[in-house]
């Protein structure tokens, strides 16, 4: 599998190419379509070798930009990537809702733009970013 090349300025809710893997495909997926609009589609190629990859595409665009791998618990789960957001506490209080973890939120950061370090819900780590005077 190629991955595309990385877009020239970031958008909104996007991230360059990743994987996440993880023993629970269907929950990671139903997390990130939620909290991001994300949608899933199976890889026919690696469906046609018996594995379970599910490639991702941004909320109006069909370019894929990454997968989620289901381990079936042959490897721990895996996944870091950052993803630009328009408001990171607001972000934040949405990965809670839906069952995951803040981990590190730094909002009103002098030093350079709000960040966050969180977890979903399988565990897996991943960061949220709004750009300083967003």
């Amino acid at each position: 599998m190629t991955t595309p090349d990385a877009p020239t300025a970031p958008a909104v809710n996007r991230v360059a190419w990743f994987e996440i893997a993880s023993d629970d495909p269907e929950g990671v997926q139903r997390f990130y379509g939620d909290l991001f609009g994300w949608r899933f589609r199976t890889d026919e190629d690696s469906a046609a070798v018996g594995m379970d990859y599910r490639l991702i595409s941004y909320d109006g665009d069909d370019e894929v930009s990454g997968g989620v791998f289901g381990t079936g618990d042959a490897m721990p789960g895996h996944a870091i990537f950052t993803v630009l957001v328009r408001d990171v506490a607001e972000t934040c209080r949405k990965v809670e809702a839906l069952g995951g973890k803040v981990l590190d939120e730094v909002v009103g950061n002098e030093n350079g733009p709000d960040f966050a370090y969180l977890r979903d819900t399988s565990g897996n780590l991943f960061g949220v970013f709004a750009p300083t005077g967003s």
